[in-house]
């Protein structure tokens, strides 16, 4: 309330042609309006404080503004300003309020800038798209696989991480074979790929894959780009849009999470008939470069994995699945040698198992 002076004039008649006025002025008492803030990890501080502005505490961690205006309060309020006398990279502070008597606390995240990466945006899909696989013993599949692609990409660029017995030679232009030392695993290979890849885009394609006359890669980069937030678009192998949601519950403290996958969608990607978001979806998908680097993929599992990832990625990454984004897959050959490193035995299963209920602290896992 601003301080307001009433004059009150009275005129008094009398039989005279004289008159005079009495005024009186009167002085309202004003309300004093008071708001203090306080913090633990850093200090508070109003910028461009002038003379007569109420303000105790300055750079301290309790600070004390007081005005008779609510329009002077809020201005001062609004220049508050919070710096952090504790270095870390990712924390947070919380704010005490108090105002008559109301109080509120809220939060301060606390976050050291990190430097951009940035992707070159390419000028059509080759400078945009790196194909990667893994294979094993498999190199009459890979060839097929290979001799596909450059059937519709004469020049994009194409990953191989192998860990056969005995490697064999791949030729072809721009083609990059990373031998590993021998039965490394299924997600170490994957690892390996995905580190060498400059583009902001990978496609991941099996082994034994094929690239039909509508594989589109192009298609997937159209939505990707269309949708920043989207991290991994899955497509269909042969017509089958393999995809399915996660139902985590943390549970407690004690016990542990339990775990569940559910071929089910969360809701539709708006914009694109037949597309949904999920939580995770086929062995044949683009994903932005970066943000699958930062899950990464668990070189524990050696044999049989792909649920794990995007288990490992829950939360952390957008991911859709669509329908009409399709690929190929080679008729199955007799490879009994290939197999018996390919199927895990029941301790090799139980080992898995024991390593997520630690890894991701659960009581319950169900694929």
């Amino acid at each position: 309330m601003n301080l307001m002076t009433f004059w009150n004039a009275e005129q008094k008649s009398s039989s005279n042609t004289n008159s005079d006025v009495n005024l009186k002025v009167l002085y309202v008492h004003l309300t004093q309006l008071q708001v203090s803030l306080s913090v633990k990890k850093g200090v508070l501080s109003v910028e461009d404080v002038l003379d007569g502005d109420q303000v105790e505490g300055q750079s301290q961690n309790e600070l004390t503004i007081s005005s008779t205006s609510r329009t002077h309060l809020n201005d001062l309020l609004s220049r508050v300003t919070y710096t952090s006398t504790i270095y870390h990279i990712k924390t947070s502070d919380l704010v005490n309020f108090s105002f008559e008597d109301h109080e509120a606390i809220f939060p301060i995240m606390i976050r050291r800038p990190s430097v951009p990466f940035l992707y070159d945006p390419g000028k059509d899909v080759n400078s945009q798209v790196t194909i990667i696989t893994k294979t094993f013993l498999r190199y009459k599949e890979l060839n097929i696989l290979i001799e596909s692609i450059r059937k519709f990409y004469p020049q994009i660029k194409i990953i191989v991480a192998d860990d056969s017995l005995n490697p064999e030679r791949l030729s072809g232009n721009n083609i990059e074979h990373y031998v590993m030392p021998p039965t490394q695993g299924w997600f170490a290979g994957r690892n390996l790929a995905l580190s060498q890849v400059t583009t902001k885009y990978f496609l991941w394609v099996d082994d034994d894959f094929v690239f039909l006359n509508n594989t589109r890669i192009e298609s997937f980069v159209e939505i990707m780009e269309a949708v920043p937030d989207l991290d991994v678009l899955g497509g269909e192998v042969m017509g089958d849009q393999f995809y399915f949601i996660l139902e985590y519950d943390e549970g407690n403290e004690s016990d542990g999470g339990c775990l569940r996958r559910i071929k089910e969608v969360h809701q539709p990607l708006l914009g694109y008939d037949g597309c949904f978001l999920v939580d995770g979806v086929i062995n044949y998908f683009l994903a932005r470069t970066d943000t699958v680097r930062s899950v990464g993929f668990d070189p524990f599992l050696k044999r049989v994995a792909h649920t794990e990832f995007f288990i490992d990625a829950l939360g952390k990454l957008l991911v859709a699945s669509c329908k009409g984004l399709s690929i190929g897959h080679q008729t199955h050959r007799a490879n009994d040698k290939y197999y018996t490193y390919r199927n895990q035995g029941k301790l090799e299963e139980e080992e898995k198992l024991a390593h997520h209920f630690f890894k991701n602290y659960l009581n319950y896992i169900k694929y």
